[in-house]
């Protein structure tokens, strides 16, 4: 994504999930398999699936995030970097054409939910109002 994104810029969205992340695999199951939802992905935004506790090493903006084992389970150093610390799955995150983060959505997102939060995110819809504004006036495809 990050190398498809000098090319041809777009924002970026990050589905943050585990293995055993019973609402990681609802989501899936219905948010993103949904065609709607799933086309206007893929013609807005660069998505990324990252594992919290993958084990391969990761190397994003200049810094190399690798897995750290902690008891039982662990976590992949670039998805605590991205949740602030906070692991919690699935989280979303959106960062902008310059691969800022825009912000961190922890939780089970249903359909109706991620298509507000998608054309938020893909028009710049955060630039000139704010989110309470936006979700009040939005109008559903769904």
């Amino acid at each position: 994504a990050i190398s498809l994104n000098k090319e041809n810029p777009k924002p970026i969205l990050i589905d943050i999930y585990t293995d055993w992340c019973g609402y990681c695999k609802k989501m899936d199951l219905y948010t993103f398999s949904n065609k709607t939802i799933s086309r206007y992905i893929n013609e807005n935004f660069y998505a990324v699936k990252l594992n919290g506790e993958g084990k391969k090493n990761i190397t994003f903006n200049g810094h190399t995030f690798k897995f750290h084992k902690e008891g039982r389970r662990g976590y992949h150093e670039l998805s605590a970097a991205l949740m602030n610390g906070k692991l919690s799955y699935p989280t979303t995150i959106f960062l902008s054409e310059e691969e800022e983060l825009l912000d961190r959505i922890p939780g089970y997102l249903d359909t109706k939910t991620m298509e507000k939060i998608l054309a938020y995110f893909s028009k710049k819809n955060y630039q000139t109002s704010k989110w309470a504004e936006f979700n009040k006036n939005f109008k559903s495809q769904l």
